[in-house]
């Protein structure tokens, strides 16, 4: 191998797949990212066993090779040195990387690429696309609410579902549910519904920030496996084998009370009662009320901790409905205000101990139910 390219290329090119690398791990090759020549350009490929992530940089390539190097130290290196060009060679046995960038130069031993996990090819099944823009939005509001503890191993991913032009994403941890749909621009023929990895739906955000057009996704006929195809990188991952629970028997149906407040508001309000309400079991207190003809609806966000002492804040509020109280914790709040991009969202309550559903003023393709926290009142 021997070929040239730009620091800042291979610099983005490592950041994209080195955190795919193992740390922990049995198989110490896994800790390697893979360098190959492919068509005249340097492909970077890294894997955990579950996820794999490849990507492709421009290159000037003069032999052609392939070689694993320590992720990690290749990784900081070339983020330490300047922005100049890049000659990377093999010597002749093909275990060590040579390096060199201005006046800096690094010797890297590596182990032969034979030894490297190959990737999967997905090649059947069922096969769409999908707008990038669109996809990362759907990601950021649903991927939070997945289970972070393996107990229920299928509340840790984010159920798919591909029906005709729509994808609907779903996660959920037993305390929260997030629900969005968003269009495919190519129908799927059939019907297909599988659990995606809450880490993989993190990794193909953070991918898609970095490329632009359509992305392409195709599940294998066994609904084993799943590949998200960009421009210039492509993630394949393992998916979560299970059911996901009947999660629209969670969502109320009906409401005695809708609360229409400012976003930003309601997030300042509910990070200073948050302050509070870590010593008081992270409850936040709601307490909605109507208006009249002369003064406006008011929402009361409050917390309190015996030892330490309250708080509350209060903001305007559109009120429809009665009078209403409950409890959520503070975290779950914090999460999805955090990640509202609209202005005002809606708040829909019936009782004390009935969810809260929480739907983004302007947008019908998302909701999010928060379960409630049983306080005295």
């Amino acid at each position: 191998m021997k070929l040239s390219c730009l620091q800042e290329n291979l610099n983005r090119g490592l950041s994209l797949v080195g955190r795919t690398a193992a740390v922990r791990t049995t198989l110490p090759i896994t800790n390697n990212v893979l360098l190959a020549t492919d068509q005249g350009r340097l492909k970077l490929v890294a894997t955990n066993l579950e996820l794999a992530v490849s990507c492709w940089l421009g290159a000037k390539v003069e032999e052609e090779g392939t070689v694993t190097i320590p992720a990690k130290l290749l990784t900081e290196f070339v983020g330490s040195l300047p922005p100049d060009k890049i000659d990377l060679a093999l010597t002749p046995k093909g275990k060590t990387l040579s390096l060199k960038c201005a006046r800096f130069e690094a010797r890297i031993n590596g182990v032969e690429a034979k030894e490297f996990p190959p990737v999967p090819k997905i090649d059947d099944g069922i096969v769409t696309k999908i707008e990038l823009s669109a996809l990362k939005q759907a990601v950021s509001q649903v991927v939070f609410a997945a289970a972070a503890n393996e107990a229920r191993p299928v509340l840790t991913g984010v159920n798919a579902e591909f029906e005709g032009k729509t994808l609907t994403l779903v996660a959920a941890d037993g305390f929260r549910l997030a629900v969005h749909k968003l269009p495919l621009a190519k129908a799927v023929e059939q019907k297909c519904v599988v659990i995606i990895p809450a880490r993989t739906m993190a990794e193909v955000s953070r991918l898609a920030s970095d490329q632009d057009e359509m992305v392409e996704i195709r599940v294998n006929e066994q609904k084993s496996q799943i590949l998200f195809q960009f421009k210039d990188a492509e993630i394949v991952s393992q998916l979560v084998m299970g059911t996901f629970p009947q999660y629209s028997q969670l969502i109320p149906q009906s409401s005695d009370t809708r609360v229409t407040v400012d976003v930003s508001q309601f997030l300042r309000a509910t990070k200073t009662a948050s302050i509070f309400a870590r010593d008081g079991s992270g409850i936040v207190r709601l307490i909605i009320n109507p208006g009249n003809e002369i003064t406006p609806g008011k929402l009361s966000i409050s917390a309190r901790a015996e030892e330490v002492g309250d708080d509350t804040g209060e903001i305007d509020a559109i009120v429809q409905g009665d009078e209403a109280k409950i409890a959520f914790n503070g975290k779950y709040l914090t999460d999805l205000l955090s990640m509202l991009k609209e202005e005002q969202v809606a708040l829909e309550v019936t009782t004390p101990s009935s969810p809260g559903v929480f739907k983004p003023v302007g947008s019908d393709n998302y909701l999010h139910v928060i379960m409630p926290m049983f306080v005295q009142w």
